[in-house]
């Protein structure tokens, strides 16, 4: 029998059944207007276009099947924003979502920052609504003091590992693999520098890149990484192929031996300052090497 006119009958869609999957039919030709239906089907015997792609249930997305897109270079306080809403999610859970005095104190730590800042709460709310609008911060609506809390794994697709890593960056500018197990250890806790060093390749593997690796400086043993969501990196700062990390570069020594002869010279300074010393008190001086 027919419902109400309908051209499809029960018969002809599929009889409920007790088990599977059910859905609500939400148009059938030639009902009354304004008519709601109500109707229960098992999803499984409803006819699908072959061609059509499976469906697949939206509680097994993860971060990693997240599309990571292309975002604007952010400016340097906006990054900061974003790392501290990151950090204090793991390190102060309790009072996670932020309020913008809070959000604005955690700005101008003093440590563990890179540079130091002196942002105002209204900067801080400009930068803010800048990452609002790239969907990075949600404000939370569950209190009379608005609160703040940040979008990143899921619009850069992140898992936490990486999350943590790139957190640390805006945080703290470019450090090296070491320099980041020991620093985001509040965020993530990595086994080894190797597994640091995977995660970093696998953030500068990505397209769009999140981060990138220096070139060396003088009396630098280890390259450094940098994030790159305030923008990109000058040719000049990227580390070049082939590049080894043992290699100490000869500027570094020259370095050492200009040090030591600064060093000689403060001591040979300072002999001379207690030989005259010991004249003016007439006490007599023994001079290095000698005596035995």
């Amino acid at each position: 029998m027919d419902v109400f006119g309908a051209h499809q009958t029960m018969a002809e869609i599929g009889a409920p059944r007790a088990t599977g999957a059910f859905i609500i039919v939400a148009t059938i030709q030639n009902l009354p207007p304004g008519y709601a239906t109500g109707l229960c089907i098992d999803q499984a015997h409803l006819p699908r276009d072959p061609a059509a792609p499976a469906a697949t249930s939206s509680m097994n997305s993860t971060p990693d099947a997240v599309s990571r897109p292309s975002i604007r270079a952010l400016t340097l306080l906006e990054g900061r924003v974003l790392g501290v809403l990151v950090e204090k999610q793991h390190t102060v859970p309790d009072s996670y979502p932020l309020s913008l005095n809070a959000l604005t104190l955690g700005c101008n730590q003093k440590t563990g920052r890179a540079p130091v800042m002196n942002a105002t709460e209204a900067e801080v709310l400009t930068a803010v609504d800048g990452l609002k609008r790239l969907s990075l911060v949600m404000e939370g609506s569950s209190s009379r003091v608005p609160r703040f809390e940040h979008n990143m794994n899921r619009v850069l697709g992140l898992p936490s590992q990486s999350a943590a890593l790139l957190t640390t960056l805006l945080l703290r500018g470019p450090q090296t693999a070491a320099e980041l197990r020991l620093n985001s250890a509040r965020l993530h806790g990595f086994a080894d520098i190797s597994s640091v060093e995977a995660f970093l390749d696998e953030l500068a593997a990505n397209d769009p890149s999140r981060v990138v690796k220096l070139a060396r400086t003088p009396g630098e043993r280890e390259n450094r990484w940098m994030h790159l969501l305030c923008g990109e990196v000058s040719a000049s700062e990227l580390a070049q192929p082939g590049e080894e990390d043992e290699a100490v570069p000869l500027s570094a020594f020259e370095a050492i031996k200009a040090e030591q002869k600064r060093l000689a010279d403060e001591v040979s300074r300072l002999q001379a300052v207690v030989r005259r010393m010991a004249a003016e008190l007439g006490m007599e001086v023994e001079e290095p090497g000698a005596g035995g």
